[in-house]
């Protein structure tokens, strides 16, 4: 079995893999991180309708893996949720963890997706939702009967204060308290997110032990791993005290939250409790035949306490890295973050870079089209595990949703913090429905210009955003250098510009990209030939002492 890259599927767990693992002085966390390749994010309602009522689902994702292995050649899957659900977030509010809403299929569809993604080549991993579930929830319906029932304290419950007043200053992520009253009960629930998404107790041991059952339900299905939603936030502070006030944000560094960016969150998530969960975790995954995987959502940008997560190599194989996601599209800022990370991942462990995810405003949102061209090569060249999110290989935009067509409940409820603009629907062909539905009007609007940005448009065009990926997608495959070589900043690189090498037996590689809109000279210490550009006509070019980098490019250069 090859996946489309050309190369052999799971190459990383091969014996010849895990003896490059050995050489290269990593653990067995960054050898299964390295083993996953490149990721790809799909938001199953986004990705691909089969029933017409303009809402992607299960068998649309599996008849689009052709796409995913042979036309860009990724290495895994990664699918958001698609558990029954009353939808209040779209999934992850869940009511059943080891089920499918019939919205997307049924458990023969997802198992039919597994055996599929396998045939290929592909590994598929799934969201998991551990920190909440929905209030419709069979188990916080049990909670919420009775202060006696045995669930009552699967969840998190506070009496008011004295005064009556809150149980303490926790803020919700979507607004407002992260507490709700239960008169039936008189207690309030805590909840860091929507009201109707109740947090779990996870100091409670039948919490955890149902929990990781849930897990054994889809890896004994198949599936090779977990992405972990707000992995931090599961153990909060057994004394529920305040969370002290922030200091004020740096808005050109990290997106706010609004009222939530008030408090410095030190009590409602991340209490060092949590890493006795995730090494029990590990321990689950490593009793599992082959590599089983898990990533974590942590928003932390504390680096010491983010690589925390890593445990010494027995806890999260990888903490997602969103350092760049926000940050300000300067060469200076983007080298400065990246030096950041490498000094704090441990020597045997993995690092990941993302760009873009289902959270976040689209990267061409963001920086422009141009701009994001550079982007991709960053993200395919660095050192690390890339995630790509769902047509950002398109250049699809960020789409402007009107007031009356807007579904994001945080968006609706906190103005300006709306997702919907990144979630819109894949665009596979031009015309009608952009070959994601036959329903008139699919669950979010298409992007206007779903005429050009689309799979079999962009397939036609040399120079295309799909075809730039491409390019550096089967690069990065058969170059031992840019999946797992050596990384070294070039630190005389001219200003706007970030300059690194990726080293390896096989061969070397100059990266340059300038993040300016003027041209500049790079003086080189060994010329070379251009492997790839984000302008296809300089691909083969002679490279010799010096390049004169063209405004908003990107290179890849094959040194001699």
């Amino acid at each position: 079995m090859t996946s489309g890259a050309g190369r052999p599927a799971r190459w990383w767990s091969s014996d010849e893999g895990k003896a490059a693992a050995r050489r290269l002085g990593l653990g067995e966390s960054a050898r299964v991180a390295l083993s996953m390749g490149v990721i790809y994010q799909v938001y199953p309602r986004s990705f691909q309708d089969t029933t017409g009522n303009g809402v992607g689902d299960l068998p649309g994702i599996t008849s689009r893996l052709d796409y995913l292995s042979d036309t860009l050649g990724v290495d895994t899957v990664w699918i958001s949720p698609f558990y029954p659900s009353p939808m209040a977030d779209f999934g992850y509010d869940i009511t059943d963890h080891c089920d499918v809403d019939p919205l997307f299929g049924t458990l023969g569809d997802f198992d039919r997706l597994v055996a599929a993604c396998h045939d290929r080549g592909l590994r598929l991993i799934i969201d998991w939702v551990p920190n909440d579930t929905s209030d419709q929830h069979p188990w916080f319906q049990a909670s919420r009967s009775s202060r006696d029932d045995p669930k009552r304290d699967w969840y998190v419950w506070a009496d008011p204060k004295g005064d009556g007043s809150l149980p303490n200053n926790w803020l919700s992520v979507f607004g407002g308290p992260a507490w709700e009253w239960d008169g039936a009960t008189g207690q309030y629930y805590l909840h860091s997110f929507l009201a109707s998404q109740a947090d779990l107790n996870w100091r409670n041991r039948e919490v955890r032990a149902a929990m990781f059952d849930t897990l054994r339900f889809w890896l004994d299905r198949g599936v090779d791993g977990f992405r972990i939603d707000v992995a931090h936030f599961i153990m909060k502070d057994p004394k529920m005290r305040d969370n002290p006030p922030a200091a004020p944000l740096d808005e050109r560094m990290f997106k706010s939250l609004g009222e939530y960016d008030s408090q410095e969150h030190v009590n409602d998530k991340g209490h060092p409790d949590v890493h006795g969960v995730f090494r029990d975790l590990r321990a689950l995954l490593d009793s599992y035949p082959g590599d089983r995987f898990a990533v974590g959502e942590i928003h932390i940008f504390d680096w010491a306490e983010w690589a925390a997560y890593y445990g010494d190599d027995d806890e999260l194989h990888m903490p997602f890295n969103f350092s760049l996601v926000w940050a300000p599209w300067e060469a200076t800022t983007f080298r400065e973050r990246i030096d950041a990370l490498d000094r704090v991942v441990p020597s045997w462990a993995w690092p990941n870079q993302v760009l873009g995810n289902h959270d976040e405003a689209r990267i061409v949102g963001r920086i422009g089209p141009d701009a994001a061209r550079v982007a991709a090569v960053l993200l395919l060249t660095l050192r690390g595990t890339p995630t790509l999110y769902y047509g950002d290989e398109l250049g699809m935009p960020q789409v402007e949703i009107p007031p009356d067509q807007e579904q994001d409940p945080w968006g609706i409820r906190v103005p300006g913090q709306g997702r919907d603009g990144c979630r819109t629907p894949m665009q596979w062909t031009p015309g009608a429905g952009a070959g994601f539905t036959t329903a008139g009007r699919p669950w979010l609007p298409l992007t206007a210009e779903a005429h050009r940005l689309n799979v079999a448009a962009e397939l036609s065009d040399p120079g295309s955003m799909l075809n730039l990926y491409r390019r550096l997608l089967a690069l990065r495959a058969s170059e031992p250098a840019l999946s797992h070589g050596g990384y070294e900043v070039m630190r005389d690189a001219p200003d706007g510009v970030m300059a690194y090498l990726r080293t390896g037996e096989e061969g070397d590689f100059a990266i340059l990209l300038n993040f300016t809109t003027e041209p500049v000279l790079v003086e080189l210490e060994r010329g070379g030939m251009v492997a790839v550009s984000t302008d296809p006509e300089r691909d083969g070019a002679p490279v010799g002492s010096s390049f004169e980098l063209r405004p908003d490019e990107g290179v890849v250069i094959r040194l001699d």
